[in-house]
């Protein structure tokens, strides 16, 4: 249902200003980047051409499929994959960027996949990353663990919305860089607590 319903809620948030955050997000990339679910593939058209090739990591049928129709008209080369978070198709040490866009608050192992994007990270390489996640008051993050424990991943797709990603990267072994905090949409929700920035190995 979910997967359904995220392309139409994708397209509202892109025109209210999600897109110009993409842009930020892959502004300056470079050679070879794997991007982890890709959903339906809303990043492909703001990769900039120094990027030589997009693998692009989907495994929820529909979403792969727009996905790939989204490749199609990508102004670099991307290929679009069902792999999963925790088993990236791609050699150690062989990618120059991994992508995680609105994602990992649904991955069902965040260390995991975070392991994972280290793996096939050369030495240098980076991990851009546009998360939502904890907010920034005790009592929001209350009442976010509340919504997690109960109606909300269901409803969402599995997402999870008190997950503190910068500090996962940080436990992962990633040094963070370039980090912005600020709501979208701008208003104090339980997941309108986002963080942008890049990470590299410490």
């Amino acid at each position: 249902m979910f997967a359904r319903m995220w392309p139409r809620m994708r397209q509202t948030l892109d025109s209210r200003g999600m897109t110009e955050h993409r842009r930020a997000l892959l502004a300056g990339l470079t050679g070879q980047v794997v991007e982890v679910g890709a959903g339906d593939g809303a990043n492909f058209a703001h990769y900039p051409a120094t990027v030589t090739r997009v693998l692009a990591v989907e495994p929820e049928p529909r979403l792969r499929e727009l996905a790939a129709g989204a490749a199609a008209r990508a102004p670099v080369p991307v290929e679009v994959s069902g792999a999963s978070a925790g088993r990236l198709p791609a050699p150690d040490a062989s990618v120059d960027t991994v992508v995680f866009c609105l994602v990992l608050c649904t991955v069902p192992d965040v260390d995991g996949a975070l392991a994972e994007a280290r793996r096939v990270l050369r030495p240098g390489g980076q991990i851009r990353f546009l998360e939502h996640g904890r907010a920034d008051s005790p009592g929001l993050v209350r009442f976010q663990r509340v919504l997690d424990a109960t109606v909300w991943p269901p409803l969402a797709g599995g997402c999870h919305t008190s997950r503190d990603i910068v500090t996962a990267l940080e436990r992962a072994g990633f040094t963070i860089a370039d980090l912005r905090r600020y709501n979208f949409p701008p208003v104090r929700t339980p997941w309108s607590f986002h963080a942008r920035g890049t990470a590299t190995v410490g």
